[in-house]
């Protein structure tokens, strides 16, 4: 037995890169990836990604499995329940060709797959939104997930806390950032019409937006308006602590990146992590000069690759305006020197750092009010004329007039782009034919590969399935579940007195059942719910972070039920034997993840709010009876829940939330055609925002319960009453 003054030994974190392409799967190889991750044509969360092909994923595999790292397939968009069986039937295709592992958001694909596939190795990704330990442990006894990548919002404390329950932990460490939490954005869905929960984002975080108060006076005070971008994710600077907090995997974002931009950050974060774990092991501070001098120099080199910008805001808590880029959503390259003199059609640049030529430099001229009229609106890139080093002044030709000390940056190093290219031609010479073999090795991988559904794949048999979905299923009359927001109003509707507003919705002999936001019970008149929150439902927050743990166990100990918006939520109510419904973030897209939550114990599944009559009839359709589902029948249509608060653009954060005159405000962001999207900052600082357009299913109501819904849910909440009498005011 080791004594108890042995050194831990900590073992470093698979570096895992991304790949939507086959050049760049072999760019992050060469770069020195542990396992690379990458789409399979469909199903997957980047539905303009080129993807890799069945066959160069059998090819990309063998080289990979030559050089001793891992192959994963991304499946993690909701699924439809006609497109389960193909799902599963691509599974089987990318699994016959040597991938080593599936990532996947859907539940009921996750059901399937354990039926189906017995040997299939499932990590659950960041879209199925766990951010405690309690979610990441059921999901690994629950859902068969051997491993689960956490959301990008955490801290490297809440990282480790998640880490330490034995459960292997996957971590973003670079690249873009999506202001919402993951699986909670609607946004793209609602306003555009094609949704980021199917892989098809529109990316609505990086367009312009002004920010007003109730009467629309403009109150955002940035230079920039693109108030929901965040620049990049860079945990360069904290690779020892991760190393520390046991994380499992250290994941890069960029599935839509050049082989250029996967060679260079690859690189970066191997030289980065091995030097991160040896320091970590000689017990050395990894804030030591060298090893910060070592970080200036890592990111320095990884900002000659697109970013929009670094932040670290996630990783030390501070969510403030350091985690946006107010000014530009597009790559903002890296500072490699400034004007200091112009000439007709010329500008001389002195060097901070070395360019090569051909190079593409922008330069960051900003218009002051002594600017000539005809200055550029946008900031002019030229290429670099020729080899500069550090120290060096050179003219280079610029048509645009700029100003004398105007910042120069590198957007394009051709450097990177040639030994990207070159390690990759080197890479495809040196590995297996493409042509050779395949059909043969996939043909024999299947043979050993036993895909029988009788065999015992899922965590738990199906008998206990059916038990469970008995038990959820005690025939009841349909109901309506109304949001309040103060407690005059859950405290009439217990007694029977409703609201005219729900009287001319409310189909005739619905039963009422009063229910509040767990956000509104953080609020300044707390203490007059603490008598009523027995007697009512509480919809948990759609967040559940190891600070919310504490809060939101009582109130599934206290509430009449409650209604668990992530997988932690689960977790608690079944720790306690709350009675607990289901709603989004938890998407439940088809009929087999409605059965999965049933047998978690869930007594009714509310169906996402973006979802429409045709497809609610569907899930309808394919369930067996007994299991409960719920749609959103009126209210506020949510886009989006963030942890930074959008409020910071109107200036510094105060951190005193609970009293914050902006967010006791009627807020509104406003879109360039003139949408008005209503705000609402809780007071833990989180930020939602709201459709223009509220829910109004009234007029499919019979339809959908007809159908076998048997609960509409009615939010009554004042919102956008608020804001309309402000407007009336002013």
């Amino acid at each position: 037995m080791a004594s108890s003054s042995t050194p831990i030994r900590y073992r470093a974190p698979e570096l895992l890169a991304p790949a939507g392409t086959l050049d760049a799967f072999l760019a992050a190889l060469d770069a020195g990836a542990d396992a690379v991750y990458t789409g399979a044509g469909a199903f997957n969360a980047r539905a303009a990604a080129d993807d890799l092909t069945c066959e160069e994923l059998a090819w990309a595999c063998e080289v990979a499995h030559g050089m001793g790292a891992r192959v994963y397939v991304t499946m993690n968009i909701f699924v439809r329940d006609d497109e389960l069986g193909e799902c599963v039937a691509l599974a089987r295709r990318v699994l016959d060709a040597g991938a080593d592992a599936l990532i996947v958001a859907d539940l009921g694909l996750c059901r399937r797959l354990r039926r189906e596939v017995p040997d299939v190795e499932i990590h659950l990704s960041t879209q199925a939104g766990v951010h405690a330990a309690a979610g990441a442990v059921l999901a690994a006894e629950q859902l068969g997930a051997s491993r689960v990548t956490c959301g990008r919002e955490l801290t490297v404390s809440e990282i480790g806390a998640m880490a330490a329950t034995g459960v292997e932990i996957e971590a973003f460490c670079h690249g873009a950032i999506c202001i919402c939490y993951a699986g909670a954005c609607s946004f793209s869905a609602r306003r555009r019409g094609r949704s980021a929960n199917r892989g098809d984002c529109t990316q609505p975080c990086r367009v312009p937006y002004q920010l007003v108060d109730g009467v629309g006076r403009r109150v955002d005070a940035r230079d920039g308006d693109l108030l929901l971008c965040p620049c990049d994710y860079l945990s360069a600077g904290h690779l020892d602590e991760l190393v520390r907090s046991g994380v499992g995997a250290l994941k890069i974002e960029g599935r839509m990146k050049n082989p250029d931009y996967v060679y260079n950050v690859v690189s970066c974060y191997r030289e980065a992590l091995d030097a991160a774990v040896a320091r970590v092991n000689a017990g050395e501070s990894g804030a030591g000069s060298v090893a910060a001098g070592a970080t200036a120099k890592a990111v320095r080199r990884l900002a000659r690759s697109f970013n929009r910008g670094f932040t670290d805001g996630y990783l030390t808590g501070r969510t403030g305006a350091n985690l946006m880029s107010w000014e530009r959503s597009c790559n903002q390259g890296v500072r490699v020197g400034r004007v200091i003199d112009r000439r007709h059609e010329e500008v001389l640049v002195a060097f901070e750092d070395a360019v090569d030529a051909g190079d593409t430099l922008e330069v960051r001229f900003i218009p002051g009010p002594n600017t000539a009229k005809d200055a550029p609106k946008r900031w002019p890139m030229v290429p670099a004329p020729v080899d500069a080093a550090a120290g060096d002044s050179v003219w280079v030709r610029c048509k645009r007039k700029v100003e004398v000390g105007a910042q120069v940056n590198l957007v394009r190093s051709e450097r990177l782009i040639d030994a990207a290219r070159e390690r990759v031609a080197a890479l495809r010479a040196a590995g297996p034919d493409p042509a050779s073999g395949r059909d043969d090795a996939a043909g024999h991988r299947a043979a050993e590969r036993s895909l029988s559904k009788n065999q015992g794949a899922s965590i738990r048999g199906e008998a206990g399935d059916a038990a469970c979905d008995a038990a959820a299923c005690d025939a009841e009359s349909v109901r309506a579940v109304c949001i309040v927001d103060d407690p005059q109003a859950a405290s009439d509707l217990l007694d029977g007195c409703y609201p005219d507003a729900l009287l001319s919705w409310r189909p005739q002999g619905l039963d009422v059942v009063p229910a509040v936001f767990e956000h509104r019970l953080l609020e300044a008149d707390a203490d007059a719910w603490t008598r009523l929150v027995p007697a009512l439902g509480v919809v948990l927050d759609e967040v559940s972070r190891e600070g919310d743990a504490r809060r939101q166990r009582d109130l599934c100990r206290r509430a009449a039920f409650v209604v668990c918006r992530n997988l932690t939520q689960v977790a608690y109510a079944r720790e306690v034997g709350c009675a607990f419904e289901v709603a989004s973030p938890v998407t439940a897209a088809n009929g087999e993840t409605v059965r999965e939550l049933s047998r978690l114990g869930a007594r009714c599944v509310w169906l996402p709010e973006e979802m429409g009559e045709e497809r609610i009839e569907e899930i309808s359709r394919t369930l067996s009876g007994g299991v409960r589902l719920a749609v959103w029948a009126h209210g506020e249509a949510r886009l989006m829940v963030c942890e930074h608060c959008v409020l910071t653009a109107e200036g510094p954060c105060t951190e005193t939330c609970l009293v914050c005159p902006r967010r006791l405000a009627p807020r509104l962001l406003v879109e360039r055609d003139g949408s008005r999207l209503p705000v609402a900052v809780d007071a833990l600082g989180r930020t939602r925002i709201f459709d223009e357009t509220p829910l109004d299913l009234a007029h499919a109501v019979p339809r959908v319960i007809s159908a076998g819904v048997t609960e509409l849910v009615y939010d009554l909440t004042k919102l956008r009453s608020r804001v309309e009498l402000c407007a009336k005011e002013g």
